[in-house]
């Protein structure tokens, strides 16, 4: 394996510790949000679409402001320390619109620290090595998705299946990640005055400043300088966030996936483990996804991920047997690691490295986007009329996103 920079190992442990978390509390907050907390179907979809959605535009914002700077670890910190925050809105919820305040808390800490993130990890890619960086990265990711359910399950049986003391333990490794952080480093460019903070519309007679120079010039909106911006990225990027808003809008939370699983009469502990065996498929294959997109081109890697969720969809749809729901989540943790790795190396390819903050994020804002989408329409598909139909409508979209990807 080609060596891999220090800033990447930081980051990827940073992600791990955070991710441990995340993924301590996520395949049981479904549970915590119905059973505990005594809400419908409808709101697991309403809050995990919603606190992804209205928080995606902050990816996109705080990724084009990190361009403009060119600073990205303020971003990434203040992101990961809103992520720790979230986890303790979460465990203190008596009622689920404190634990949507909490998921929105740690979306926008996403949104925060996205885009910068990923241009770090631009910043020590070259042409050959965009996929393996970036697959070395969410193998990280993953490893912490698998180490975090794990020790969620334990914790189940040690405490006999007291959710919320579990939601306290989750707090600990967020606040870990973020002491790694210490040792990321800015990467080091002259930043011009023209690259400084974009002048806002403030109130008459506010007097604003450009870096630290006063100016007398009118200001201009601040959507119109996003707008310039978008218009100088690459055809083909666009026509990438096209086809992933396709793709996307049948892309529901993983949530869903949990509840179907437990709906088969899945013990909560046994619901756990697949999705424990989800992120080792994931964890597993992230790396080797990224370094065969290096060597056969992302674009083919990256439709055969796509095909992969129609199929897992599909199983989970018309699948009525328990011992069958094992290899569903197996495949699916292929599908995420072949196209969450290399949709960004895809990206890396259409950019230069000093817009990477603002492609990244908007890459980030799509897919949000059409995220809360999918899982409210897929909420709703969910309690109108069954959970298959809200399944079927998911793999469909993926199905028609299909056609855009192969003409790109």
């Amino acid at each position: 394996m080609k060596k891999i920079p220090r800033q990447v190992w930081i980051l990827g442990i940073v992600s791990l510790f955070n991710d441990i978390g995340s993924e301590i509390l996520y395949p049981i907050l479904p549970i915590f949000i119905t059973q505990i907390l005594g809400a419908p179907v409808v709101v697991v979809g309403l809050i995990e679409g919603v606190a992804e959605g209205s928080s995606s535009l902050f990816k996109t914002i705080f990724g084009y402001i990190s361009d403009r700077l060119q600073r990205r670890k303020i971003f990434v910190f203040l992101g990961y320390f809103s992520s720790a925050l979230s986890k303790i809105m979460i465990a203190l919820a008596g009622s689920w619109p404190l634990v949507f305040l909490g998921r929105f808390s740690d979306r926008f800490g996403k949104g925060l620290r996205t885009g910068a993130r990923d241009a770090l990890l631009l910043e020590q890619t070259d042409r050959s090595n965009k996929g393996l960086i970036f697959g070395v990265h969410r193998s990280f990711d993953s490893i912490g998705a698998v180490v975090g359910p794990l020790i969620a399950l334990l914790l189940l049986n040690i405490w006999h299946f007291n959710i919320r003391h579990i939601l306290y333990i989750a707090i600990v490794p967020s606040f870990i990640a973020i002491l790694f952080l210490y040792f990321i480093k800015d990467p080091k460019r002259q930043v011009t005055k023209k690259q400084i903070l974009p002048r806002l519309v403030f109130p008459p007679g506010f007097v604003q400043m450009d870096g630290l120079h006063a100016v007398g010039e009118p200001p201009r909106p601040l959507h119109l300088f996003f707008l310039d911006r978008f218009k100088s990225l690459s055809p083909k990027f666009k026509l990438f966030l096209l086809a992933m808003a396709v793709f996307s809008l049948g892309n529901s939370t993983n949530a869903f996936l949990i509840l179907r699983a437990k709906s088969l009469e899945i013990s909560l502990s046994l619901v756990i483990l697949a999705y424990v065996l989800y992120n080792l498929m994931y964890t597993l294959f992230s790396a080797p996804a990224g370094s065969l997109s290096d060597k056969i081109g992302s674009k083919k890697v990256f439709i055969a991920g796509i095909l992969i969720f129609v199929f897992v969809y599909l199983g989970f749809a018309f699948n009525k047997t328990a011992i069958f729901v094992w290899p569903l989540f197996a495949v699916y943790g292929v599908y995420i690691a072949i196209t969450d790795t290399v949709s960004k190396a895809i990206v890396g390819s259409y950019i230069s490295k000093e817009e990477a903050g603002t492609a990244y994020g908007l890459l980030q804002t799509v897919t949000s986007i059409f995220t809360l989408l999918a899982s409210v329409v897929a909420g709703i598909l969910w309690s109108a009329f069954s959970p298959e139909a809200a399944f079927i409508f998911g793999a469909t979209c993926a199905l028609i996103s299909v056609p855009i990807f192969i003409y790109l």
